[in-house]
């Protein structure tokens, strides 16, 4: 859900990382995500019928990524995500700044 939602802004949007292929390409910039977290949200008689799922998404850029992670959120509120969780970060060693997003969607139970 995540990689379709995304996938219209025209970055590389992978689970966990890029492969060592797709970053010899070199984007300016990439997006990586993963689910680090879920549980009930909902339960009756005694089932779960409800799950929270939690996901971080980390934006990599060379370049100003103001624009991107704006689509981001939008984007993924769009399909039912929760923001909760905001932080930026600079790898000095790669060189690239770093924005993590945190967010929660819930499922239901079948």
């Amino acid at each position: 859900m995540i990689i379709n939602t995304l996938k219209p802004l025209g970055v590389p949007v992978k689970f966990q990382t890029l492969s060592e292929k797709e970053k010899l390409s070199d984007p300016s910039s990439y997006i990586t995500f993963f689910e680090y977290n879920q549980r009930s949200a909902l339960d009756s008689d005694d089932e779960e019928t409800l799950t929270r799922h939690f996901v971080q998404v980390d934006i990599w850029s060379k370049v100003d990524y103001t624009d991107l992670v704006k689509q981001v959120k939008e984007n993924l509120k769009q399909v039912g995500f929760s923001r909760n969780f905001e932080t930026e970060l600079y790898e000095t060693d790669t060189k690239i700044f770093h924005k993590v997003i945190r967010f929660n969607y819930i499922t239901r139970r079948s």
